[in-house]
């Protein structure tokens, strides 16, 4: 399976490096300097020396080039980076990325557009209509591709003024600058420095920080190269529409993920009802209630849920499908929907019904919303039961460990569901926005299911994971009709599972792939799991195996709901620990616990719902 991380790189590091690519989109202003703004005389001198870049920042220049060069810190170590940006109208441009791993380049004129992978030596390109609203075309990108979700929209805003003494002036109030002996070195607050000495007789700004150096340069632009001129490369057509809408909404998605505005950082809640379900916040987290058939289920999920659903929509199949695409040289949209062609004979068709009333619901393709729901076969996750002699009252506490995928954002649509269709057993289902299966969940007869992803990808002539799961819940009354329908069903790839029952006080864990499954009882030992642990079941991979052993071991006998959750924190829980769950199922109870940008899971709070009481209402 993918494990995938998006580094975060320091503030500043991405500020200068974003506002240097959204140079080529920013409309067109008046920068005329101010005369008789005022300021420190330390900010006049450096605005007059900054001017430049600023005439640029605010597109009061149509034809430029603008490159960055130097050391960024990532994933704790100076890497080296290079970004050049030509511009040569208002719909031409060309961008270069490099990094040792990671290269593109973009190509754009009127007609086509062009996206390089020299890595691979492929090119994805087209020509023809844009989406009105989802393109590359340079002018005003800025309000297409900076939306609300980011506080980057504020910085840009501010650079963008064309008046590099007023914004000095005004980032002055903030941070002080300080001129150093040499008239082109300048501190900001304690620790950046910049140096404004000209590169090759090019108006650049050097900034350092630590370990981060880098020089951003201005210039004329040189002659376009061809858009479809890439001699060597492996060439593969695209509709030229979904290559810049890939691109561009991805670009948006990503800059909300790395640089949160407020609006993320404290949503706002927003509780309604419609017809066949109800928006709730309990103790900040979105609690969606839906019955009905499965039409009306997915109607009233898109109409409660609709930003959420663009956010889950944008993190996966734009933001991650375009880090993924460049990782691979494999564009990552057709192989979802290869995987969705092979996957759908095995999809119940309630559940595609579903899916597709949500598609019509949030005004999307079907096919978007049928590929973005079999992306769960990228999972990665730990589990346990302990029950009767590891507890202190013999209950059955059931933990569910779900890491992955942070990065992308998802914590943003993150809603916990209790579900009620028509002639089927009703369930909560632990998950996100815009997506109808389950990798964590409990039913009304106390069943509970987690998963965690193995190897195998590429494996999917079978019933998807998520489907699998929510089946079990909708179908499934005691333990022993689960391993039944996993037995009897066509699986894919490698997954883990542990699937409980409160009812009987049984546990189990399962791993499964396309060929063969494997149930380990309690208190069984496996090669991949060590030695049994009386009344337990325990699943993880690693050191995170190894402190989940250890912990259940040293307080057996002692685990309570409390304990319980603590057998879920850090380092069980990984970094990109997305949510957490502990399910009671016996009490028909279980406790969520979701991330937030500044915060795994497994360390944010705990809300407990009661499905009985939900279902009662």
């Amino acid at each position: 399976m993918i494990e995938l991380s998006i580094p975060r790189a320091p503030r500043v590091v991405l500020v200068g490096c974003i506002y240097f690519i959204l140079i080529f989109i920013t409309p067109a202003a008046d920068s005329r300097a101010q005369e008789n703004a005022s300021g420190p005389t330390s900010s006049i001198t450096l605005s007059e020396q900054l001017q430049p870049l600023f005439q640029i920042l605010a597109g009061a220049e149509n034809r430029f080039s603008i490159s960055i060069d130097g050391m960024v810190p990532i994933d704790g170590k100076a890497q080296s980076i290079r970004l050049e940006l030509s511009r040569f109208s208002d719909d031409a441009f060309e961008l270069i990325a490099e990094h040792p791993d990671y290269a593109i380049q973009i190509r754009r004129d009127g007609d086509s557009t062009a996206f390089a992978l020299p890595k691979h030596s492929v090119v994805f390109s087209g020509g023809g209509g844009i989406d009105p609203e989802n393109h590359l075309s340079p002018l005003g990108a800025m309000e297409r591709m900076l939306s609300s979700g980011t506080e980057l929209r504020n910085y840009v805003q501010l650079l963008t003024s064309g008046n590099a003494r007023a914004t000095l002036k005004t980032i002055s109030m903030i941070v002080p600058f300080e001129r150093q002996v040499d008239p082109n070195l300048w501190k900001i607050g304690d620790s950046i420095k910049l140096d404004v000495s000209p590169v090759e007789g090019k108006p650049a700004l050097r900034i350092t920080e630590g370990s981060l150096d880098v020089v951003i340069s201005i210039g004329p632009a040189g002659e376009p190269q061809l858009v479809h001129d890439w001699p060597g490369y492996e060439k593969r057509s695209l509709v030229r529409k979904e290559l810049e809408r890939h691109l561009s909404r991805g670009l948006r998605r990503a800059l909300e993920v790395v640089l949160p505005s407020t609006e993320l950082l404290n949503a706002a809640a927003h509780p309604q009802k419609v017809e066949h379900g109800e928006l709730r916040y309990v103790d900040g987290q979105r609690l969606v209630l839906l019955h009905g058939t499965p039409e009306q289920i997915g109607e009233a999920h898109g109409q409660l849920l609709s930003l959420e659903s663009q956010r889950c929509i944008d993190s996966v199949l734009y933001a991650f499908g375009t880090v993924q695409t460049i990782a691979t040289g494999r564009w990552f949209r057709s192989e979802l929907e290869d995987a969705y062609t092979r996957l759908k004979p095995h999809i119940p068709m309630d559940h595609i019904v579903e899916t597709r009333a949500l598609a019509t619901s949030l005004g999307q393709d079907c096919e978007v919303m049928e590929a973005l729901n079999v992306f769960p076969e990228l999972f990665h996750c730990s589990g346990f039961a302990v029950c009767n002699s590891a507890t202190t009252d013999g209950k059955l506490y059931h933990g569910r460990v779900l890491d992955y995928m942070t990065t992308i954002g998802l914590q943003d649509c993150a809603t916990t569901f209790v579900i009620s269709v028509d002639g089927k057993i009703p369930f909560a289902n632990v998950g996100y926005a815009a997506f109808t299966g389950s990798v964590s969940g409990m039913n009304a007869w106390g069943i509970s299911l987690g998963e965690m992803g193995g190897r195998g990808e590429g494996q999917w002539d079978g019933v998807p994971m998520a489907t699998l799961m929510r089946r079990a819940m909708e179908e499934c009354v005691t333990l022993e009709e689960v391993k039944d329908l996993w037995s009897k069903s066509p699986r894919t790839c490698e997954y883990y599972y542990v699937f409980a029952d409160g009812k009987t006080n049984q546990a189990v864990g399962v791993a499964a792939t396309p060929n063969e499954i494997q149930f380990i009882a309690p208190g069984e030992s496996h090669p991949l799991l060590g030695e049994g642990i009386a009344d337990a079941v325990v699943l993880s991979a690693g050191d995170r195996l190894e402190t989940l052993r250890n912990r259940v071991a040293n307080d057996h006998g002692k685990i309570d709901v409390d304990k319980a959750m603590w057998l879920m924190s850090r380092p069980v829980a990984m970094e990109s620990n997305l949510h957490n769950v502990l399910f009671v199922p016996a009490d028909g109870v279980f406790h969520v616990a979701n991330a937030n940008h500044q915060k795994p899971a497994a360390e944010r709070p705990y809300v407990r719902y009661s499905l009985t009481e939900l279902l009662q209402k």
